[in-house]
């Protein structure tokens, strides 16, 4: 089964990009929380200021939310709070904790995306929505949670959310969970206080929307400064026999608008025939804020794939792997970029599957500077950050085997060019029935 997979990625990719073993360290700092966190995030701002959210873990019903802590890069950070505790409503049981994700605007605003889980009486069943949580001045050392504001954007059935800004312009995407799973954007004009929606990046593209809809995994909405476009990555399948019976996202596009989200044309990236798919677990994608080069990653299950774009994603350039051993299987990647430098992270064992119950994994950041032409490949984690098999099938996966959710983030330092890496770890804490609890932990270059 292996060498058939080998053989396909062979036959889909252009080249191993001659991945080297790299230099960079790292020092690792857990967040430990009583309450658990996993699925993190991080931003750092134009100062250097390190900003961090997790999911709380435990559940609590009088404080169920998303955490977060600031701090100087380098420095452990301060814990802040529950981002999204405003915005339980009286009379109604709302909860927080569920995907986040945010930005830290020109202005050093931050512009936060959480959903949020209506529930009913009985809490049989529950209706998720989206909101917005924008903070003033998170560089400030008298930053505090208590000047955001707070509200809903979407109250229907909503999915993976994302955020990123150009300037007052704030864009918001998000999945239509309950009917179709296209992609919605909503975009702000006053620095996240007010919304409306725009075009949607998967409608209007003929066949694309055809092998999308009921057929898609989306990554992040990224903004470029550059050029003010805006761009949108997802998976997607294909029509016929394949999508009326399975879920087989083995396409990778990037949607670009260049009116502020009013209208998109997309692009292949690149594909692989099926059985592949890249949903392992989300496409990531990142724009250099000093020269507007597009750079998307993604994953089958075993490889990191990496494709770059120098004309506002119109052309990518062939993909290549980028892992190498002991990063045998890789998944969960994500990606930044800037001045030049790229770097790529991912969570990697030397198993030969994401299934293998003994598997040992740690984190890995690959960096390039020419564009994906070469790579340097260091690990992150000073110690094993999982065990055992490693689930990226949702809330369809057996227990234990999805602690550390789906996502972790790198972030890189305008300052000085180093990376600050927050990942899940759920080998260093024990809730009170043995299990583990999940913690994230902070890694910033040396």
């Amino acid at each position: 089964m292996r060498k058939a997979l080998l053989v396909v990625i062979l036959a889909g990719a252009s080249a191993f990009a001659g991945t080297v073993s790299g230099s960079l360290s790292f020092s690792n700092t857990p967040l430990l929380r009583p309450e658990g966190e996993s699925e993190p995030a991080v931003a750092v701002a134009n100062d250097g200021t390190v900003a961090v959210t997790g999911l709380q873990w435990l559940f609590n019903p009088s404080f169920f939310g998303t955490h977060f802590w600031t701090g100087p890069f380098g420095a452990t950070p301060t814990f802040q709070g529950l981002l999204d505790s405003g915005l339980r409503q009286p009379g109604k049981i709302v909860f927080g904790s569920g995907d986040a994700d945010f930005d830290i605007g020109s202005n050093n605003t931050l512009h936060a995306t959480t959903l949020m889980f209506f529930i009913n009486p009985t809490f049989r069943t529950a209706q998720i929505g989206v909101s917005a949580v924008i903070c003033p001045n998170v560089t400030s050392a008298s930053f505090t949670l208590q000047n955001c504001t707070r509200h809903f954007v979407d109250r229907t059935q909503s999915d993976r959310d994302w955020i990123t800004s150009d300037g007052p312009h704030v864009y918001l995407s998000y999945h239509d969970s309950g009917f179709s799973s296209l992609i919605h954007v909503q975009r702000s004009d006053n620095d996240g206080f007010t919304w409306h929606r725009v075009g949607d990046p998967i409608v209007g593209q003929d066949g694309i929307t055809a092998g999308s809809t009921f057929n898609n995994i989306q990554g992040p909405i990224v903004a470029d400064p550059v050029t003010h476009n805006v761009y949108d990555i997802f998976a997607s399948g294909q029509t016929g026999f394949l999508k009326g019976r399975t879920f087989t996202p083995n396409h990778v596009f990037v949607s670009r608008s260049t009116d502020a989200g009013k209208h998109w044309t997309a692009s292949l990236v690149f594909q692989l025939p099926p059985p592949a798919k890249f949903d392992n677990v989300f496409p990531a994608l990142a724009v250099d804020s000093t020269n507007g080069n597009l750079y998307a990653v993604f994953s089958e299950g075993h490889h990191i794939f990496f494709s770059m774009s120098s004309d506002q994603g119109v052309q990518w350039s062939p993909a290549v792997v980028v892992n190498v051993a002991p990063a045998t299987t890789a998944i969960f990647p994500w990606i930044a970029a800037h001045a030049g430098t790229v770097d790529v992270v991912y969570y990697a064992t030397t198993a030969s599957s994401k299934n293998d119950a003994s598997a040992v994994w740690n984190v890995y950041l690959a960096q390039t500077a020419d564009n994906g032409a070469s790579f340097a490949q260091s690990v992150v984690s000073n110690t094993s950050n999982h065990m055992g098999v490693i689930c990226t099938n949702g809330t369809g996966c057996a227990p234990g085997t999805r602690n550390l959710l789906d996502l972790f983030k790198v972030a890189i330092n305008p300052v000085d060019g180093r990376a600050a890496v927050i990942y899940t770890d759920d080998t260093l804490t024990k809730d009170t029935a043995g299990n583990p609890l999940p913690q994230i932990v902070l890694a910033a270059q040396q």
